[in-house]
């Protein structure tokens, strides 16, 4: 008799676990659940490649102040001389002024 009730038992537990596994399978297949599942994918991917470009940006940034050291790059601009005189000053405006417009002059074709 108890051999017939333990083996009835297990049967019943055997079956109600196959069901519960079966509609748990089922219930992951609908499109909804799957749309769900593809969105929370894209999320975690959209995450990944976020961080991604971050770790890219912070490499590029670092790369670039490392070849400004190495040119020099970062050094502070030369102070203009105070010292010159203004006639010499204005030869130097004149001078920088007229470079880019020197192929636009009439007199220069």
């Amino acid at each position: 008799m108890f051999r017939r009730t333990f083996w009835f038992t297990t049967g019943v537990a055997a079956g109600v676990w196959a069901t519960t596994k079966v509609n748990r399978k089922l219930a992951k297949l609908t499109p909804e659940s799957l749309a769900l599942q593809a969105a929370d994918r894209a999320v975690i991917a959209g995450r990944k490649v976020k961080l991604f470009a971050l770790d890219v940006r912070e490499g590029m940034a670092h790369r670039e102040a490392a070849l400004k050291d190495a040119l020099g790059l970062n050094a502070a601009p030369p102070e203009p001389d105070h010292r010159a005189l203004p006639e010499q000053r204005r030869l130097i405006a004149l001078e920088q002024q007229h470079t880019y417009n020197s192929l636009t002059r009439k007199e220069d074709h």
